[in-house]
C-alpha cells in the first residue's frame, strides 16, 4: 500500500518531475518521451508519476507553466523600482534574453509547442497571461511616454515577434557569423521604435 504523502512530499516530487520533464521534453520533444522514461529518470516505478499527474499532457502543461512563471519573475525582478519607460523597456528586453538563453529547453517548450487543450490547465493559462502582461505593460509604458504610437498590445506583439525571431535564429545557430546577436536585437528595436514614434 502506498504511503500517505504530505503536501511537502507532493510538492518536492512534482518539482523534480517537472525539472526532469523539461530537460527530456526539450531534448526529444514531448512526443519523444514516455511516462515510463520520466519515471526511470527519477528512479521510481512506471506508475508513480500518475500519482501526481493525470497524464503526460498534464506534465507538459506543468512544465510550461513553470517556465512562464520563471520568465515573468525574471522580468518583474529586472524592472522592480524602475519608472523611466526606456529603462523599463531595456531591462525587460535584457531579462527576456537572459531567460531564453539561460533556459533554452523551457523557452522552446513555452513557445514552440501548442497544446490544443491549454484551457484545461488554469495554472498554465495564468502563468502565460502573467508573462504576456509584462510584455504589454512594457509597450504601454513606451506609448504613455510618447516614444511609440499605437495599440500597446499590438506594439508588444511586434516587439515580441522581432525579439523571439532573432533568439530562435541565434539558438539554432542560423545567424551569419558576422552578425552579433546583441547588435541585431538593438538595431531591430531601434528600427521598430523609429517606425512607431509619433510624428514630430
Amino acid at each position: 500500500m502506498p504511503r500517505l504523502l504530505t503536501e511537502t512530499d507532493v510538492a518536492d516530487f512534482r518539482e523534480r518531475l517537472i525539472a526532469a520533464a523539461e530537460r527530456l521534453f526539450g531534448e526529444r520533444g514531448p512526443d519523444g518521451v514516455t511516462m515510463r522514461q520520466l519515471a526511470a529518470e527519477l528512479g521510481v516505478s512506471p506508475m508513480t508519476p500518475y500519482r501526481y499527474f493525470k497524464d503526460k499532457d498534464a506534465i507538459l502543461a506543468a512544465v510550461r507553466a513553470s517556465g512562464f512563471d520563471r520568465f515573468a519573475t525574471a522580468m518583474e525582478q529586472a524592472t522592480a523600482g524602475l519608472t523611466d519607460p526606456r529603462q523599463w523597456s531595456e531591462a525587460t528586453g535584457r531579462a527576456y534574453v537572459r531567460f531564453a538563453l539561460g533556459n533554452p529547453d523551457a523557452y522552446r517548450l513555452m513557445f514552440d509547442f501548442a497544446q490544443p487543450n491549454e484551457t484545461d490547465y488554469p495554472e498554465l493559462m495564468e502563468a502565460s497571461a502573467r508573462s504576456r502582461t509584462m510584455l504589454i505593460r512594457h509597450a504601454r509604458g513606451l506609448v504613455e511616454a510618447g516614444q511609440a504610437r499605437g495599440d500597446p498590445e499590438m506594439i508588444a506583439h511586434i516587439l515580441w515577434a522581432a525579439l523571439h525571431g532573432g533568439l530562435v535564429l541565434q539558438m539554432a545557430g542560423k545567424l551569419s557569423k558576422s552578425i552579433d546577436p546583441s547588435a541585431l536585437r538593438r538595431e531591430a528595436f531601434q528600427a521598430i521604435l523609429r517606425g512607431l514614434k509619433p510624428d514630430a
